[in-house]
């Protein structure tokens, strides 16, 4: 962003005068003003987002998986939106029929990422449709997010990475822990997939979150 620039923070708020209008004490406060009610009314709208009914409420059956982070942030992921191997995206579960976005509760986000069925082991690859895996963001060690997807400290294969306490987490094999202080694995959600379409077959399996509760 670029408030540091007058001229920039005005054009921000629609003005079209020249900056040097910008001097006046009296107009730097109305646009002052005005951008702090601007900034209120985001955080205001983006609360008021979380507080949707539903919000908070764990993955449904059915829900559908969007973007959590970037340019498409929001829009519904399918599986060709999943490159064979990596990279995972961060997703938050949706409700179909109300667009509730369910990340009223950080412990609602997920990593979803395809991988090669024939590389998963037989618990994985019966709630993984065509290599699809999902499991929750929240490491099982301290509650940090994971946000690493790279080689395993002790092997060749990308794992799942939470970079707080290095804690590595392999999603071939139901995300069981293969490095780190982490004391379980991290908890999966079931897929299906049809017509390209990703969605939530069942609840979590596992716990979510912290030893300590996230």
């Amino acid at each position: 962003m670029s408030e540091s620039n007058p001229s920039a923070s005005v054009n921000q708020i629609g003005q079209s005068e020249p900056t040097s209008s910008y001097a006046d004490p009296t107009r730097r406060a109305l646009l002052t003003a005005l951008a702090g009610c601007a900034c209120l009314a985001a955080i205001e709208s983006a609360a008021a987002d979380d507080e949707q009914p539903g919000a908070s409420e764990r993955p449904q059956k059915a829900d559908v998986l969007v973007r959590a982070e970037g340019d498409k942030a929001g829009e519904v992921i399918t599986a060709e939106d999943l490159t064979l191997g990596g990279p995972p995206l961060r997703a938050w579960p949706k409700d179909p029929k109300t667009s509730v976005v369910r990340k009223g509760s950080r412990l609602n986000e997920v990593v979803v990422v395809k991988l090669d069925p024939n590389e998963l082991d037989e618990t994985t690859r019966a709630r993984a449709p065509d290599g699809i895996v999902c499991y929750s963001v929240i490491c099982s060690h301290a509650g940090c997010p994971i946000t690493a997807w790279v080689k395993e400290e002790q092997g060749d294969k990308n794992v799942l990475k939470c970079m707080c306490h290095n804690s590595e987490f392999d999603p071939r094999q139901n995300a069981q822990v293969v490095f780190g202080p982490a004391p379980r694995r991290i908890a999966a959600l079931p897929l299906s997939v049809a017509d390209g379409a990703i969605s939530v077959a069942a609840p979590f399996v596992g716990k979510v979150g912290a030893q300590q509760g996230g």
